[in-house]
């Protein structure tokens, strides 16, 4: 039997995350969605009208069930978190309109007031993909990734990504970073160290260290094409899987004073990483979002579940996406589920289903 067999699909569109997140005791799910296709337009990756709903689906009877909606513009990426008793949803815009598009828009934090999202803060973003909330000691961050270097798209709201501190009433700019067309962060510890891991397409993917003050560079992983990374910790040692949307993907180990090279994931196209820890073993799901350029894209590939085994990445399985962007592992009835978030055909239109997956283990 395969690792993975449908279990639903949602009709989504350009979709560029799904995301589980509890709110109370119902499980939820937010997808964020690109664009949705233009009639008589041509097929175009970066086209379509962009000012569609992010999408907020509840659990019920065994499946989702779309229950709310919030205005989005190209939504990219959806960040649940509390901080006290407050839940907040932030949504990351990458632009607006259906061509010219306007990168510089507003990116909402939503608060939860009684049974309603409400608006909660407004921050001008430059093509945001990644909210990111983390937390050392008493600090709550805010990580924000943005940016594109497009020589025809002028920055008029702050360009750069940066990290946001709560101030006990609101999310204040607390340090801005170097990237400039960034796509994550991933917050992890080693012993008593904190790190945060950022990805960037054209400036450089790094590793931050907190210095206990603000985050200082630590190692340079790549140059350019990074889209994430994902930590974890396995055989008492740690390692660090980052996914490159161009070149190889690659798995570091921690030396003890940094990450070295430990193993290749062979195949461009890389985007997310998901990850499952079953009994005595652990999954890495990567997805592949396309390889080529975005004027004559692929987007049918295949993504791929690999198992730790001997201290490597074992390739155990491989399924299709069709512009895969991202993937999440969720347990609800006593079942384990992946979510993934599909966002182009074959044909470059962004209507394709989001999948969840039922976990066979």
């Amino acid at each position: 039997m395969p690792i993975l067999s449908i279990h639903q699909r949602l009709e989504t569109s350009g979709a560029r995350t799904a995301t589980p997140f509890m709110l109370g005791d119902e499980l939820w799910l937010g997808v964020p969605q690109l664009a949705v296709d233009l009639p008589g337009t041509p097929a175009h990756m970066n086209g379509g009208d962009s000012d569609v709903d992010t999408l907020l689906y509840k659990w019920t009877g065994g499946r989702f069930v779309l229950s709310e909606r919030l205005p989005s513009h190209g939504g990219e990426d959806i960040e649940s978190f509390c901080i006290g008793d407050t839940q907040f949803l932030a949504v990351a815009n990458l632009r607006e309109g259906a061509g010219p598009y306007e990168p510089n828009v507003e990116s909402v934090i939503y608060r939860r007031t009684g049974a309603r999202w409400e608006p909660f803060q407004s921050i001008g973003t430059f093509a945001a993909k990644q909210w990111r909330h983390f937390k050392i000691g008493e600090h709550n961050f805010l990580a924000l990734a943005q940016g594109l270097t497009l020589p025809h798209l002028t920055p008029v709201n702050p360009r750069y990504s940066c990290i946001f501190e709560w101030n006990g009433e609101s999310f204040a700019l607390f340090q801005t970073l170097d990237g400039m067309w960034g796509y994550d962060f991933t917050c992890f510890e080693i012993g008593e160290d904190h790190f945060l891991a950022y990805a960037d397409h054209t400036s450089e993917s790094l590793i931050y260290r907190w210095d206990g003050e603000q985050f200082v560079r630590f190692q340079m992983i790549a140059e350019k094409s990074g889209r994430t990374f994902h930590h974890f910790r396995r055989d008492a040692a740690d390692y660090l899987a980052f996914a490159s949307i161009d070149g190889v993907s690659k798995l570091y180990r921690w030396n003890g004073d940094s990450f070295s090279v430990h193993q290749e994931l062979e195949g461009p196209g890389g985007r997310e990483f998901a990850m499952l820890e079953c009994g005595e073993d652990l999954y890495l799901v990567r997805i592949n979002f396309i390889e080529g350029t975005p004027s004559a894209p692929k987007t049918d590939l295949m993504s791929q579940i690999y198992r730790w085994e001997a201290g490597k990445l074992a390739l155990v399985e491989s399924f299709p996406t069709s512009g895969g962007t991202d993937a999440h592992f969720f347990s609800a009835d006593g079942e384990k589920f992946l979510v993934v978030s599909n966002s182009l055909t074959a044909d470059v239109r962004f209507r394709t289903d989001t999948i969840v997956y039922r976990v066979n283990l």
